[in-house]
């Protein structure tokens, strides 16, 4: 468990991605055994420990610390690991709360012993903290009653560092700078072998990947993977450069929408039918009625979407009407009925048993379409190619879509194998302009790790009409980036000076007419909302400016985001 916690505390301070690697890199060749397999699991998302869970913990430390000041520590620190690692009572600190022990002929685990040390639990004892394999095994046997108690020991024999990692470990996030894809590209650099080829057997392999390690380290062979209806690597595009639109032309790429759901890939293999998230999470469960229409044979990429089939073609939803449906562990079928989904598909990566993702994308679109007009289910719709003769063209087409649901286009090389992960050249996305507001700044909150000292989370407003007269401000939104480190500082500083109320965590700022900041809100789309106050709901907002030279009085009123909603 020491070097695990170890790898976290440098990984976390460690930047520069080549570093991040050589770090992981060099533990999963020191580490044995199945310690460095539950790491791999830990830092890829994949370990599950269904015996302890947050809330536990926290009814944890608030029985051994004042819980006012654990929720003052927690909302200056930012981080629940970190704040519980740092103010968890140490061993000294329990052993000076015990009283003089008396000699017993019989203990107790958790009674203190004539030397002062404490029986069963690691406290003033010189055992070495276990072992990461035997702290995940343990907790995974665990019952929901052992979890908690298990845990508390642990917390206790370990130092800051280690209780830290401990309760990075059982939560899950590790929230330190490192992707699935990152931890697999260490794990490629260990044998030397393509990052591709590690995603491609990952779905058939389980933590703690002993075969897998065996492979890389060229001692077993490749493991085969029985899964059926397997996940894919999927290809991944370049934001577009302005000195690239003069090469584009449609000899070489072609031209399609860029649809404003979620990439997945959804699978037919012999009768499995799956449906897979551009990362690799199976999300079958919870799109039943997707699942169910894949009656063609193959791997199909495109993107997913919510629509129903009508004779001139699907009525689409809005990205707001797809989020209803995700995330969630059931579905039911009134909400099948009322936000039914499809997939719009633009590649083929497996045509009934064959492998074509080595083909070129002309002929590839080709197969595609052959498969797709054999589907009888209504829910596999083809994504059709743009006409263009030149870029000025395409960028009209860009600048007005025919749905809203589009965001912009995406072009493809026709003669482009489809390779995973993100080569420069073959596909570009060419997204439309942002929507952009002028709003004030209303309420602010502490971020978290790095940001954890600042007032980084901001909710601003716009102006609203009241019905006896005056004006107020409503919330429309939240963010949290697109501002750089002095910009961050700038703002802190404002909202520290500016605070005119405060509520837990969260401080509210000047905001009327005559003073307050504005903020210039960049976002990709709206849609009326139920949930929120002003009846709408942005999409990716981030700070694209800051406007001191503005007044609040001159900020952007609710109309004219209800206007957009219409449009």
């Amino acid at each position: 468990m020491e070097e695990f916690a170890a790898l976290l505390d440098r990984l976390v301070l460690t930047p520069q991605r080549n570093a991040k690697l050589a770090l992981m890199t060099a533990y999963f060749r020191a580490t044995p055994d199945p310690d460095r397999g539950y790491a791999l699991a830990a830092l890829t998302g994949e370990l599950d420990i269904p015996s302890v869970k947050p809330a536990m913990l926290r009814a944890l430390v608030e029985a051994r610390v004042d819980p006012a000041l654990f929720a003052y520590s927690y909302d200056y620190v930012g981080d629940l690991a970190e704040t519980i690692s740092l103010i968890w009572p140490g061993p000294s600190d329990l052993i000076a709360s015990f009283p003089s022990p008396q000699p017993s002929p019989t203990r107790g685990e958790g009674e203190p012993r004539a030397d002062g040390k404490v029986a069963g639990c690691g406290v003033g004892d010189n055992n070495p903290p276990p072992s990461l394999a035997v702290i995940v095994e343990t907790l995974q046997r665990a019952s929901r009653a052992e979890g908690p108690r298990l845990v508390e020991r642990w917390l206790d024999e370990l130092d800051t560092t280690g209780r830290w990692a401990l309760i990075k470990l059982v939560f899950g996030g590790m929230r330190i700078g490192v992707s699935a894809r990152l931890a697999k590209q260490a794990l490629a650099d260990l044998g030397g072998k393509a990052v591709n080829e590690i995603e491609e057997v990952w779905h058939g392999v389980a933590p703690p990947y002993a075969a897998l390690f065996a492979w890389i380290e060229g001692r077993g062979p490749r493991p085969e993977s029985t899964v059926r209806a397997p996940f894919r690597p999927v290809m991944l595009s370049h934001a577009i450069a302005d000195d690239e639109l003069a090469r584009i032309t449609p000899e070489e790429y072609a031209a399609e929408w860029k649809w404003d759901g979620i990439r997945v890939q959804a699978v037919n293999d012999a009768g499995t039918k799956r449906l897979y998230t551009r990362t690799g999470d199976d999300i079958s469960h919870t799109f039943p009625d997707l699942t169910d229409g894949l009656d063609v044979e193959g791997a199909i990429d495109g993107e997913l979407l919510i629509g129903a089939h009508e004779a001139a073609g699907f009525r689409l939803g809005s990205f707001s009407d797809l989020q209803q449906r995700l995330n969630r562990k059931s579905v039911s079928a009134k909400l099948m009925e009322s936000h039914p989904a499809f997939i719009r598909a633009y590649d083929c990566l497996i045509d009934g048993t064959d492998d074509i993702r080595t083909l070129s994308f002309r002929e590839r679109r080709a197969r595609l379409e052959r498969l797709v007009s054999r589907s009888l289910s209504r829910r596999i719709d083809l994504s059709p190619l743009l006409a263009y003769a030149n870029g000025a063209e395409l960028a009209a087409l860009r600048g007005t879509p025919p749905e809203a649901v589009i965001e912009g286009v995406m072009l493809k090389r026709w003669d482009s194998v489809y390779e995973p992960g993100r080569p420069k050249g073959p596909w570009f996305k060419w997204k439309r302009d942002p929507h952009t507001i002028d709003a004030v700044l209303m309420y602010a909150q502490r971020g978290h790790g790095k940001r954890s000292s600042y007032y980084s989370d901001y909710t601003f407003g716009v102006w609203r009409d009241l019905e006896g007269g005056g004006q107020e401000l409503v919330p429309v939104g939240k963010a949290y980036f697109g501002f750089t480190d002095e910009e961050l500082a700038e703002i802190d500083r404002y909202v520290r000076n500016n605070t005119v109320s405060r509520f837990g965590p969260v401080r509210e700022v000047v905001h009327d007419a005559a003073k307050g900041l504005v903020l210039e809100v960049a976002f990709e789309g709206l849609a009326r909302s139920s949930r929120h106050k002003s009846g709408v709901a942005m999409r990716f907002p981030r700070i694209a400016r800051l406007r001191w030279d503005k007044p609040p009085s001159e900020a952007d009123r609710l109309e004219t985001l209800v206007k957009l909603v219409r449009a």
